[in-house]
């Protein structure tokens, strides 16, 4: 019993890398006929998700789409903080590295200009067109997808649509899902 006593405070104190296998213990106590402390691998959710929204304008229709959506995910509450709660992209670009997986969420309602020009920014100036940002977000994310909540069918008749799936890549791309299909 002083073993098993033992065995349970290393637990507490390294639990980080193994958990208690509570059933595997009742099985293995059972058969043994003495306390059987069984521990696994813990299970830890590796996954790391970097999720950037589109907000305000165009999108506000689809706000409660995008909160059913990722509803685990804590979201961008107010449109006021747009200009006063900026990260740069390179920021991001550094911060976080290439095993996270990036989705990127929008409906790319927006002039050409804003893709194809430096300058291009309805809220500020940017030195770089904003396909030069995209292409940047696509070679540093393998694992990065576009969701766009516009109906699939509007895709080929808005240029600036075309433009961002011409660079997010085949396969990179897909529809928001609707109400009741989440």
């Amino acid at each position: 019993l002083k073993v098993a006593l033992r065995r349970l405070r290393k637990f507490a104190r390294d639990s980080a890398h193994e958990e208690l296998d509570l059933s595997g213990t009742i099985s293995a106590t059972a058969r043994q006929g003495w306390l059987d402390v069984q521990m696994r691998r813990e299970k830890r959710n590796a996954i790391k998700v970097l999720a950037l929204f589109d907000v305000g304008g165009s999108m506000d229709p689809y706000v409660r789409t995008c909160e059913e959506l990722f509803s685990a995910a804590r979201l961008w509450k107010s449109n006021l903080r747009r200009r006063s709660a900026t990260v740069p992209t390179m920021d991001i670009l550094h911060k976080y590295p290439r095993d996270w997986k990036m989705v990127l969420v929008g409906d790319a309602a927006m002039a050409p200009y804003e893709i194809t020009h430096e300058g291009g920014s309805v809220e500020g100036w940017n030195a770089e067109a904003g396909a030069v940002w995209l292409k940047r977000m696509v070679e540093a994310y393998p694992s990065l997808v576009w969701l766009n909540p516009e109906p699939e069918k509007w895709w080929d008749n808005t240029y600036s649509i075309r433009l961002v799936r011409d660079i997010i890549g085949p396969h990179r791309h897909a529809p928001v899902p609707r109400h009741g299909s989440v």
